[in-house]
This record gives structure tokens, C-alpha cells and sequence, in this order.
């Protein structure tokens, strides 16, 4: 067994995986999992900069994290990955100094198709064992500044980053829904070039609007990661749980059981995203990962330690 950190610090939200992971097998046995609303995009969509209030709740994360591997005795392999509002900064080098400074490695700003690629594993991997889910799969990791589509069967075919999010849809357009329906759906017209977005047996989503959507949907008392896990809910359901939280109250939503502080202002724009994908592909369901990008990152340590060995 080798000990992985994977950290995943996006537009909204920074997580860790602490995991002890086969390298022969790939199998993932988690230690720590743990997610903290920084939104480290404040801004960013309007400025082109991190505030610097963002990057300090970050730093704040990145300094908890850094105790927490130390904890569980370190980690031979941590990979920090940093996605669409740090693609997307003017001083993005003052955020890699200082994640560098507090965790001892480098972060790596990667990609829009990279980010596809390590999210379509992370969701993919379990998938042939679960009952009645077929490939070609279509996922979509719908993150706070931009959105993944890949799809593929046992490895990637084709994928697309599109600049859709719930915190860049927030900020452009506060809570005008029809400015918000034109945007996703001219992001959707490009991802479609690229991507089919019709053409899979199984849609499969992931990220915190998708999870807390789905928990909504399932009526949860409390939010419940295995309960949530290859849960398949309705395209009706997901209209009626949209339909719910643009229609509420920030006061309303704050209230829902399941809902993460940190997402009360930007869950009605992330729910709008969700429908109109199930829309656009035609899916009468979706599928739901607790498996994303953060175990794509921490999966590709075992193939980054194989490489090493060569």
C-alpha cells in the first residue's frame, strides 16, 4: 500500500483525499475525506484576479490540510491540482507560492481537458460493478466556474471544458434565470462540438450541485455520501428540486437539511446548469458519483509512482 494526498481546489470549494492506495489493484481505501468552501473565484469572472480575501481563506485550507496528511503520518505521493478560477487569474503565481510555501509541493494548474480526464476516472472506475449502468458514459463534473463533459466507456473519447459554473453564473447574472438559461445554453453549443451530447447509455454527474441536488431529491434528513453514491434520480425530480430552490429564499434554502452554507447563493444557478444538460442530452435520469476528480487525482498517484519506477 502506498499513502496518497489528492487535493482538489476548484472555484468554490477545496478538498482533501487521504487514502492508503494499491498500485497494483487501484483500489482506494480512504483515510480522511474532507471538503472546505473557500471560493477561491470570488471575483475572478469580473477582475481577472484573485481577491485577496479568497486566497487567504485558501491558505487558511491549505494549512489545515497540511495537518491533517501529518496526522496520518504524511503521504509518499501528494498531488495539489488547481482548476478553473486558477486557469483563469492574472496573479495566479501568488497562489502557487503559497501553496508551495504550506504543503511542500507544487500545485499544478492544469487544464480544462486534463481536468475532464481525471474526473472521468474518478467517476468511471466502480462503474462496471454497479447493476444496469452501461457505457458509453457521458459525465460531467459541474464545478463553481466552469463545466467538464467527457464521454467514453473504458477510457476518454472525447471531452470539453466549457466556462459555465454556479459561481460564475452568479456573479454575471445574480438571479436572472433567462440571462442564465442563454448563457448555458450557447456554453452547451460549444461543448456539444466537441462533445456528443446524446449519444451515451448512462449520464453520470458529479461535484456539490450535483450531490446536493440528488440529496434533495432523495429527501435526506442529513446529508449521507453513501446514500447519495450511484443514486439515479428522475429528470422530473430534478426539474421539481430546480424548479424548488430558484423559486425559495436564501433564508429558505439556508434551511434545507442537506444544504452546505457555502452553497445557499449559488445552488439555484447550479441546479439551472444540471437540468438543462439532462435536457440537452435527453437523459431521463441521472446517475450520481461521490467519485470524482479527487479520486482521478489520487488514482493517478499509482500511475505516477509506476512511472518513477521505469
Amino acid at each position: 500500500m502506498q499513502r496518497v494526498a489528492a487535493i482538489d481546489c476548484g472555484t468554490n470549494s477545496i478538498r482533501l483525499l487521504v487514502a492508503d492506495l494499491d498500485p497494483e489493484t487501484g483500489e482506494l481505501h480512504d483515510l480522511d475525506r474532507r471538503m472546505t468552501i473557500v471560493r477561491l473565484g470570488q471575483g475572478v469572472d469580473r477582475t481577472g484576479r484573485l481577491a485577496p480575501e479568497a486566497l487567504e481563506r485558501t491558505f487558511a485550507a491549505c494549512r489545515e490540510y497540511a495537518a491533517v496528511i501529518a496526522g496520518h503520518g504524511g503521504a509518499e505521493h501528494v498531488r495539489f491540482v488547481a482548476t478553473s478560477a486558477s486557469r483563469d487569474a492574472e496573479n495566479r503565481d501568488e497562489f502557487t507560492a503559497g501553496v508551495r510555501e504550506i504543503l511542500g509541493v507544487e500545485p499544478e494548474v492544469i487544464s480544462g481537458d486534463e481536468e475532464a480526464q481525471l474526473s472521468f476516472t474518478g467517476a468511471t472506475k466502480e462503474l462496471g460493478a454497479a447493476d444496469g449502468l452501461t457505457p458509453p458514459y457521458l459525465v460531467f463534473d459541474l464545478g463553481g466556474g466552469s463545466t467538464e463533459f467527457v464521454l467514453g466507456a473504458d477510457r476518454v473519447e472525447a471531452a470539453r471544458s466549457v466556462d459555465i459554473g454556479c459561481v460564475r453564473l452568479t456573479e454575471r447574472h445574480g438571479e436572472d434565470t433567462l440571462s442564465m438559461r442563454a448563457d448555458i445554453k450557447e456554453a452547451l453549443d460549444l461543448a456539444a462540438e466537441t462533445v456528443p451530447l446524446t449519444t451515451a447509455a448512462t449520464l453520470v454527474g458529479l461535484a456539490g450541485t450535483v450531490t446536493t441536488v440528488a440529496a434533495i431529491a432523495l429527501e435526506l434528513a442529513a446529508y449521507d455520501p453513501v446514500a447519495i453514491h450511484h443514486s439515479r434520480i428522475p429528470l422530473a425530480r430534478v426539474r421539481e428540486v430546480t424548479e424548488l430552490l430558484l423559486g425559495s429564499t436564501a433564508e429558505e434554502r439556508a434551511a434545507i437539511p442537506v444544504m452546505h452554507p457555502g452553497r445557499v447563493d449559488v445552488i439555484g444557478a447550479g441546479a439551472l446548469v444540471l437540468l438543462a444538460i439532462m435536457e440537452r442530452s435527453g437523459a431521463q435520469e441521472l446517475v450520481v458519483s461521490e467519485h470524482d476528480i479527487l479520486d482521478g487525482i489520487a488514482w493517478s498517484a499509482a500511475r505516477d509512482r509506476r512511472s518513477e519506477s521505469l
